[in-house]
């Protein structure tokens, strides 16, 4: 079986020998390797070039974001599977030949192995979940399934989960056809953060299942996490959103209002009325500058709805 592995590059020469010869070790030999060109102000495609003649570069120009650098490698991608690495993710040498046992089950269109982190300034493997895959609230809210908890064995149980982090996800290339709009898999109106778990919620509304494998483990330097005890923790939450850019907050604010109103089977549901209210006065109280991103969302939205209504309509 085919697998097409993908990473998407933005200035990430720092993590390519250790995330790049990780793939190469892969148990699972039956491989095509993509680098998704979208930032070289640190010399990372000459570096591939010279070091790693066998990956398939795409350079389109421009920075296509995460959704639009994937989608343009699944494209012109030949495996029946595929394998996304984010470019700080490390995998273990059996990764890829453990994923790939999940999708024996035909009902499976994704699965995530136990992705911990990986601490790139000591430069070692720890033992805290980055995510086991990602659960959903009635409110809207997704979040990754252990994320910032010791591994302790509490989730080395296969199961099915909600959907699965755009990290280290090895996703089935047909379903993938079967769900695209027109020829995006994921959506580019999204550009990054959120398009991960959209993808997911597009794939349960289809009745297709994600599959949480804990025998594949892999480590990830994760730049945007959650916080810890969300809203409940008003002072670990502000903190949290202080570490982030800008541009990481505007998007993630846009993004997974977009992704319940595409996906939502009841879109006024009243915890998620109640939890935007609340995340919108906590904006206008400290984090004003995100409210510069509203007007983009309010002219996307027209756009949403008919995707919306397409997903739907299958």
């Amino acid at each position: 079986m085919k697998v097409s592995v993908i990473n998407v590059v933005y200035n990430t020469k720092k993590w390519m020998k250790l995330s790049f010869d990780a793939v190469f070790a892969q148990t699972h030999k039956d491989l095509e390797v993509f680098a998704v060109i979208c930032a070289n102000d640190d010399g990372g495609k000459e570096f591939l070039q010279q070091n790693y003649p066998n990956v398939k570069i795409l350079d389109p120009g421009k920075n296509l974001g995460f959704a639009g650098g994937n989608n343009l490698a699944i494209k012109g991608s030949n495996g029946e599977f595929i394998q996304l690495v984010n470019p700080d993710l490390i995998m273990e040498p059996n990764y890829i030949e453990e994923m790939l046992k999940a999708f024996q089950d035909s009902k499976v269109a994704a699965a995530t192995g136990k992705l911990l982190r990986y601490d790139f300034e000591k430069h070692e493997k720890t033992k805290i979940i980055d995510t086991t895959g990602v659960i959903m609230s009635s409110s809207g809210r997704a979040r990754d399934r252990g994320q910032n908890e010791p591994d302790a064995g509490q989730f080395d149980t296969q199961t099915d989960v909600f959907g699965v982090s755009g990290a280290g996800p090895m996703y089935r290339k047909s379903a993938l056809e079967k769900i695209k709009y027109q020829q995006e898999y994921f959506d580019e109106d999204f550009m990054a953060y959120w398009e991960d778990v959209d993808l997911s919620w597009r794939l349960n509304n289809s009745r297709y299942v994600h599959r949480y494998v804990p025998n594949a483990v892999a480590f990830h330097g994760r730049t945007a996490g959650q916080s810890q005890g969300g809203y409940s923790h008003l002072f670990k939450f502000i903190q949290h959103h202080q570490k982030l850019s800008s541009q990481v907050l505007r998007l993630n604010y846009k993004n997974h209002i977009l992704m319940y109103l595409k996906n939502a089977r009841h879109v006024w549901h009243p915890a998620f009325i109640l939890r935007e209210l609340v995340m919108f006065g906590y904006i206008l109280i400290f984090e004003t500058s995100t409210l510069k991103v509203v007007p983009e969302l309010f002219r996307q939205i027209p756009k949403i709805w008919t995707k919306r209504k397409a997903a739907l309509s299958r």
